[in-house]
């Protein structure tokens, strides 16, 4: 099976940038900023306002389970997939009224949170910032679905680039103009909570970006339903049927394709190296000798940039060469960045090659991550299930940076920050390996159904 060409491919790279000015794409900017903005108000931001209170830092920690509803959020996708929200779902599709539902459980979420008093009722905080991310959750597995079916195969990586800058626009509004907020709340008399009440009013109010980006945009295409046998009349057997078709569906639509299970391994490798790497970073600079404050503003301002940059290089490579040669030049940038980090090793703690580390670094990141999401949205060709699917995909590609990742400090301390870096470049073989088998089978899709 060979990888679906687009019907007007540029002819050069740099014409592959026009794909930017298309309004889809544009539009998933500010999708991007409504799916980023609620994990910075749950993560870091929520654990400042807890340590402001005196909350110990085993109760601050506890809060990391907040985001367990990020990792099984393929568990209740299906519902995206199979259900139409009543009056929303006639009025504005079945993509629109889960993300309008979502975004406005979202904003009242968000608004209760910052009502409660950690230090007066932690387990309510609790539970409200579970709340906040389960309806965070849900509305990226509205997105992402929204997203793959709104876009022809070639945008997916420009749309992910666009996708990918909203969300790192929404993380720093959430976690440092959130911090700003507070503080001047607090200066002007706001005492305790308040100020984080008021701060959370804000960042709850900038949900409703998202919301007018729905209203805005177009309802994608209607798949064809998904055929349930059962004996006319039979009301409960036709019910079964149907919750059957939604559970099972995706996973037996996946399972007909050829080299299921190659294209499931490549899913799970490709960026082994990349993240294997990337959780020693910290540890590895500090170790050098540099602190904390250089390290976290040149990942900030250098990280955020390089990443930001090689997003959209990515798009636009993948919209010109397409995905297998993308992915090729993707997974070679990657393992070659590593090197970086062997040179830094060597060098110690150079402030200057420091910047072109973590610059190359976070270059090649985001150049290999918007590539591969792009592939990854290719692999969701059937529209009844999208958003199952894509669920399901991108927690198998959380295994390498996750699982697999967590023996990455061991190795560190036993080879050595040298060794160990070119160990991580090793890592990235067996990718390399998939993706020519893949190459060679082409097993990729040939037919988006629209």
């Amino acid at each position: 099976m060979a990888w679906p060409e687009p019907a007007s491919r540029p002819t050069r790279l740099w014409e592959g940038f026009a794909v930017y000015r298309e309004p889809r794409v544009i539009a998933l900017v500010f999708l991007g900023f409504s799916s980023g903005l609620p994990l910075g108000l749950t993560g870091q931001t929520l654990a400042v306002w807890l340590s402001e209170e005196g909350l110990s830092l085993t109760a601050i920690g506890l809060f990391a389970l907040v985001g367990l509803p990020y990792v099984l959020k393929f568990l209740w996708a299906p519902a995206l997939d199979a259900i139409r929200v009543p009056w929303l779902g006639r009025r504005f599709g079945r993509r629109r009224g889960w993300l309008l539902l979502t975004q406005g459980a979202l904003l009242l979420a968000v608004l209760g949170l910052g009502l409660t008093d950690p230090k007066e009722s932690l387990a309510l905080t609790a539970a409200l910032a579970l709340v906040v991310a389960f309806c965070s959750a849900s509305q990226d597995i509205a997105v992402d679905a929204f997203r793959v079916e709104s876009l022809e195969p070639s945008q997916y990586g420009a749309g992910m680039a666009t996708y990918t800058l909203g969300y790192r626009v929404a993380m720093l509004v959430a976690t440092f103009v959130a911090f700003e907020l507070a503080s001047l709340f607090q200066a002007a008399g706001a005492a305790g909570s308040t100020g984080w009440s008021l701060t959370y009013a804000v960042m709850a109010a900038l949900v409703v970006i998202g919301a007018v980006t729905v209203l805005a945009s177009r309802e994608p295409a209607e798949p064809v339903a998904p055929a349930v046998t059962a004996p006319a009349g039979a009301a409960p057997v036709r019910a079964l049927g149907r919750n059957r078709t939604a559970v099972v569906g995706p996973f037996s639509d996946f399972l007909k394709r050829e080299d299921w299970l190659l294209i499931l391994l490549f899913v799970v490798l490709f960026k082994f190296a990349d993240a294997f790497a990337g959780i020693m970073t910290a540890p590895f600079v500090l170790d050098l000798g540099f602190d904390k404050t250089d390290y976290g503003r040149i990942v900030k301002v250098f990280g955020l940039i390089a990443t930001l940059a090689g997003g959209f290089a990515g798009g636009a490579v993948f919209r010109r060469f397409g995905a297998i040669p993308s992915l090729w030049l993707a997974a070679l940038v990657q393992i070659a960045s590593n090197l970086m980090f062997v040179l830094q090793a060597g060098a110690g703690a150079d402030h200057g090659l420091l910047v072109a580390t973590i610059g190359i670094e976070n270059l090649a990141g985001g150049f290999g991550s918007v590539i591969f999401v792009a592939y990854l949205s290719a692999l969701c060709t059937n529209r009844a299930y999208t958003a199952t699917q894509y669920a399901l995909l991108s927690a198998l590609a959380a295994v390498g940076r996750t699982v697999l990742s967590a023996s990455a400090g061991w190795f560190a301390a036993e080879l050595g920050w040298v060794s160990f870096f070119l160990m991580t470049m090793v890592a990235g073989v067996p990718g390399l390996v998939l993706l020519w088998w893949i190459a060679r089978a082409q097993a990729l899709p040939t037919v988006v159904q629209r």
